[in-house]
């Protein structure tokens, strides 16, 4: 599972739980079948549910406590035909409907989520570091500050180059990122490349950008990607949001 050095130093930095600070409502706007995932970041316990169906038209909602820093995704192809809970994409790997502390096998588009304490700042975004199968979004309800939704409404599958495909029966189910889809650390941000100013945005992760503008695209894609609320007593997660 790839992350970026934002998302780990947020999940470092919250290290203690307190009092229930907000719920997550979720709901499927897609017309199929998918299957929500969810994973705290650091040591920290896991949430009352780390996975669960969601059909089409439905929702369903999960609490956070407060300080909490983790993250929200959609399984899809999703069955137990080989004895275990497997899916197409993004699966845990647990063998089972819940993720019970495992997160998404790339690619997998991710909703990233930080819960301040006392009412402090709250940092999401949706990112396709980790490549791209589902449409989603992230909207605070109520809090103060920007509070601004931050959405990846687009079908990036739709325009995915071959090289970087996820392909099932003929169709493409998912889009690796480079970094996913080669390894190589000019598309990772590692190495001799670890830096903003040594990783600029490549070809391939500008697919992604031009296609979702306000998601993460790469590694140092902060500036454009970041979202910031107050003391949102709720944040409203959209699997296939409108455009």
């Amino acid at each position: 599972m790839m992350m970026n050095a934002r998302y780990l130093y947020l999940c470092l930095a919250f290290l203690f739980y307190g009092t229930h600070a907000a719920t997550i409502s979720f709901t499927n706007n897609c017309q199929y079948t998918v299957w929500p995932g969810t994973l705290t970041g650091g040591q920290n316990s896991q949430l009352s549910t780390t996975g669960f169906e969601l059909a089409p038209g439905a929702s369903n909602s999960v609490d956070v406590p407060s300080p909490w820093s983790g993250r929200f995704w959609a399984r899809t192809g999703c069955s137990t035909a080989s004895g275990r809970f497997t899916c197409a994409t993004a699966d845990c790997a647990s063998g089972e409907v819940g993720c019970n502390g495992a997160g998404a096998i790339p690619p997998a588009t991710l909703v990233e989520l930080t819960v301040a304490s006392n009412g402090g700042q709250d940092f999401y975004d949706v990112s396709n570091v980790d490549g791209f199968n589902v449409p989603m979004s992230i909207a605070p309800q109520g809090g103060s500050g920007e509070c601004q939704s931050s959405s990846c409404p687009a079908n990036i599958n739709s325009v995915c180059p071959p090289e970087l495909q996820v392909v099932s029966d003929g169709n493409v189910i998912a889009c690796k990122s480079a970094c996913v889809a080669f390894g190589q650390p000019q598309y990772c941000c590692t190495g001799d490349f670890s830096t903003e100013a040594t990783c600029p945005p490549t070809q391939y992760s500008m697919v992604f950008k031009n296609q979702c503008p306000q998601a993460y695209s790469y590694a140092y894609d902060v500036k454009s990607s970041t979202f910031t609320c107050f003391n949102s007593p709720n944040y409203a997660i959209t699997f296939c949001p409108e455009n």
